[in-house]
């Protein structure tokens, strides 16, 4: 049996210029069906290196400890636990499939968003956003700045510079140095009243309006400081930098898929030829807009098309699923309703009735389990083509064999949780939204070239406009109402906003019409029951239907003209014109009364609804009235919560302005990494690690080199690592943990485009590429005031002076937490 020497044997592990460890084995001896002894030493190449020690007087303590750590596998919450975490917590925000560009296809596609948003503008705001540089203050770029003229007293609004205040009017003065009276703005601040020549206001002055429905800002801002509303602005400007690297994320993933172009099918021809009515203008251009996505373009299609109830939405929907189903694809129409899914379903059905080959079905609680089990089976096997249905088509039962394409009508109508599964699906499916009148959100990434879109405004030949009657409950009134539509043979929609309270008036119209067929429907009913109530009101049979906003989206009762929407200001205005769009569908003239309680009881936002949708009479005005509808409700189910709170900060219009300005500006706030090898951290630290955690390891050199690569992959490859490490092996002593952190630092450092870290004395440097810009949204973005107040940028260097010189642990524990800080804020700003 060999022996051994006093000394343990060594495996050397040196640095190089291309790795940071080179192997070099020195064996000593050996033992049968033992664990050779190895100590690692590393030498240090740009502070990367590492030695360790033999055994010392605690390795018996060591090895317990070791022992234990094996039966109680979770680590402690120790600094790389946190920042784990946070890396996790980043990782599932983000899609983790996403591809990585490089620099130059980044470049390619940051320009084309800038120019699909000056086509937005132009295509979609007509003259009020043009050219220009989009950041709100030269001519022709786009702002959402307030006409003074066009306050009221009371209102509130938001100066750029000050912050919020009261608008108390317009007035004539003279100032000090002119004799001559000027018209000023009076606005009350919290410390006093200010008071702006009209041309200054009108250059600095935004409405303020608050997300859920109010516009009372918490506080007025104060003359004297102005502080406080810069700290507000700047978290403004911090969420808008998140949300733009987001969508930008979303796009570039977007643009980055690819999917053969469908074949243009001859057959096309012969399907639209189906098409009873002649296409107007706007839906001849829908048409190709759709047709160029599908048969020209690589990319998956994402179009909105936005047109007002009845103006042929659907017909382009059509034209859609054609295209793909007839290539081999499925097709999945998706409505908010079983309403307003039934309808599509009969629509979709009579108009490929004549291609025995393509195979329609509907999913949704009309059906009986075994039905619903039939339909699964048959969507999974490829043997249905096109499957209509409500967001029950979205649940993970449904598995689909070979989808290309979904169309959404209504997207607005979806909850949270649907409207994220619908947004999974457009990244790997073309994806065709209807609505006449969008919500907010829709609507500005469809400003902002984030998604394509189609206006449909011209109304066919044969629509007139819907006659729109707005007054306070009256039962005489409606009497009249329903006994004129009546007497001209058609029939009426009563629509109450809850359920509660149908009985009652449903007793009143028995009274009033006691030979009329009258019937009640809402969402709470048996399906059987609400499927026989809408077959026999499409039919005729029954006269009046007393329902709920179940029949807000798109049903089309060619013969039902008028409408009666009771307690009119417990709707939204999106819903009021959508249920207003019920009626007129056909060449006869209709009727919308809506009808309000006593106007003692109308909020204000309830009367701009109201006033809005008076003066939107016209056909075509769905996308003015969801534009008003941005003013009016904010965006408090839009954005979701964080979102929330910082529009809230300074009101919407400024903050679409900011977004705006940060968009035509994107490329400024791009962070550029480097390649890992090229980081030099110069902090000479070496630490010892005991000879038992390297006995206890199975396989240390594997490890070692699974280590640094993990590190040169990426900060996820490097937490994953971590991870399964201390699963494996429990929690690692200090000196592994000093070994962890310096890989953590030189992975996060080339992310952030550091190059190179070094100290001298208290001075901690570290050489980037990054900008002054960045490195300001960066600091604002940071959570602990210690880093924030301590960096500072200079020339190409982010700087830091120390309270004292630190030992090297100490130092380089510092450096750890003060990159993890930077490192967080890299999801407000784009990393490529």
């Amino acid at each position: 049996m060999a022996s051994f020497s006093p000394t343990p044997p060594v495996l050397k592990i040196c640095s190089n210029s291309s790795k940071l460890w080179g192997l070099r084995l020195c064996t000593i001896g050996s033992r049968s069906r033992s664990k050779k002894k190895f100590c690692f030493q590393f030498n240090a190449i740009h502070t990367q290196g590492l030695s360790l020690s033999s055994p010392s007087s605690s390795s018996t303590s060591t090895s317990s400890k070791l022992s234990q750590r094996r039966n109680k596998p979770e680590p402690e919450r120790d600094s790389i636990s946190i920042l784990n975490e946070r890396i996790q917590r980043d990782h599932k925000k983000r899609e983790a499939t996403r591809p990585i560009m490089d620099s130059e296809e980044t470049d390619k596609y940051i320009q084309l968003v800038k120019q699909q948003q000056q086509v937005g503008l132009q295509k979609l705001k007509g003259q009020r956003g043009g050219g220009g540089d989009g950041d709100g203050d030269g001519d022709g770029g786009f702002n959402y700045k307030v006409d003074p003229y066009n306050l009221k007293s009371g209102d509130y609004v938001v100066h750029k510079k000050v912050g919020i205040g009261r608008f108390v009017g317009i007035k004539f003065d003279v100032s000090k140095n002119s004799t001559e009276p000027i018209e000023y703005v009076f606005i009350e601040y919290a410390d006093g009243m200010a008071k702006l020549p009209v041309k200054q206001a009108s250059r600095m002055l935004y409405r303020y309006s608050l997300p859920n429905e109010t516009k009372k800002p918490r506080t007025l801002s104060k003359l004297n400081d102005t502080s406080v509303w810069e700290r507000r602005k700047t978290k403004g400007k911090v969420a808008i930098q998140k949300m733009v690297v987001d969508l930008m994320e979303l796009y570039l993933h977007r643009l980055k898929q690819r999917r053969p172009p469908y074949p243009k099918n001859p057959a096309m021809a012969e399907f639209t030829a189906e098409f009873p009515y002649e296409p107007t203008p706007d839906q001849k251009q829908a048409f190709i807009d759709v047709e160029r996505d599908l048969t020209e373009r690589e990319t998956p299609m994402d179009r909105l098309i936005c047109g007002d109830v009845g103006f042929g939405k659907t017909e382009v929907a059509l034209r859609a699923i054609f295209c793909v189903v007839s290539a081999g694809k499925q097709a999945m129409v998706l409505a908010p309703t079983i309403v307003l899914a039934k309808q599509h379903f009969d629509v979709v059905s009579q108009r490929f009735s004549n291609y025995p080959d393509i195979m329609v079905g509907q999913l949704s609680r009309f059906q009986t389990k075994a039905e619903k089990e039939e339909y699964l089976d048959m969507i999974k096997k490829g043997h249905l083509n096109i499957i209509v249905g409500t967001h029950s088509l979205l649940g993970s039962r449904v598995v689909y064999n070979n989808l290309g394409l979904l169309v959404v009508d209504e997207e607005q109508r979806f909850g949270v949780k649907q409207k994220e599964k619908i947004a999974s699906f457009k990244t790997s499916v073309d994806v065709l939204t209807l609505s006449a009148t969008p919500i907010p959100r829709t609507l500005y990434l469809a400003l902002t070239g984030f998604r394509d879109a189609s206006l449909i405004s011209t109304p066919p030949p044969e629509r007139v406009p819907i006659k729109t009657h707005l007054s306070a409950f009256s039962k005489e009134k409606i009497t009249s109402a329903i006994k004129y539509e009546l007497d001209r043979g058609g029939q009426v929609f009563y629509v109450l906003p809850r359920i509660k309270g149908l009985e009652e008036v449903m007793d009143f119209l028995e009274h009033a019409f006691p030979n009329v067929d009258i019937a009640i429907a809402h969402g709470q009913q048996y399906s059987k029951q609400l499927e026989e109530t809408m077959e026999k009101f499409s039919q005729g049979v029954i006269k009046i239907l007393l329902c709920t906003n179940i029949v807000e989206s798109g049903l089309d009762i060619q013969n039902a003209n008028t409408i009666i929407v009771q307690d009119v200001q417990q709707f939204g205005l999106a819903q009021l014109y959508q249920l207003r769009g019920r009626v007129g569908r056909a060449d006869k003239e209709a009727h919308a009364y809506l009808f309000y309680p006593d106007t003692s009881l109308l909020t204000d936002q309830a009367r701009e609804r109201l006033a809005a949708l008076e003066e939107c009479r016209e056909l075509g005005q769905g996308f003015q009235l969801a534009e008003r509808d941005m003013g009016i409700r904010g965006f408090g189910t839009i954005f979701g919560e964080q979102q929330t709170g910082d529009v809230g900060n300074v009101g919407i219009d400024l903050f679409f302005e900011m977004l705006f300005e940060s968009l035509s500006k994107v490329e400024e706030h791009r962070v550029i990494s480097v390649p890992y090898q090229s980081v030099q951290i110069d902090v000479n630290i070496n630490p010892h690690l005991p000879s038992e955690y390297i006995n206890y390891l199975d396989n240390p050199m594997e490890i070692v080199n699974e280590a640094e690569a993990a590190a040169e992959n990426s900060i996820w490859g490097l937490m994953q690592f971590t991870e399964n490490l201390r699963r494996e092996y429990g929690k690692e002593p200090f000196s592994m943990e000093i070994l962890l952190k310096k890989l953590y630092v030189r992975r996060m450092a080339a992310d952030l485009g550091i190059t190179r870290i070094y100290a001298s004395g208290k001075m901690v440097r570290m050489k980037t590429n990054m900008n002054r810009k960045v490195f300001k949204v960066m600091i604002d973005s940071m959570t602990s005031y210690i880093h924030r107040n301590t960096l500072v940028f200079e020339g190409d260097q982010i700087k830091a002076e120390l309270l004292l010189e630190l030992p090297k642990e100490q130092l380089l524990n510092w450096i750890f937490q003060c990159l993890a800080e930077l490192h967080a804020s890299l999801p407000a700003l784009i990393k490529y």
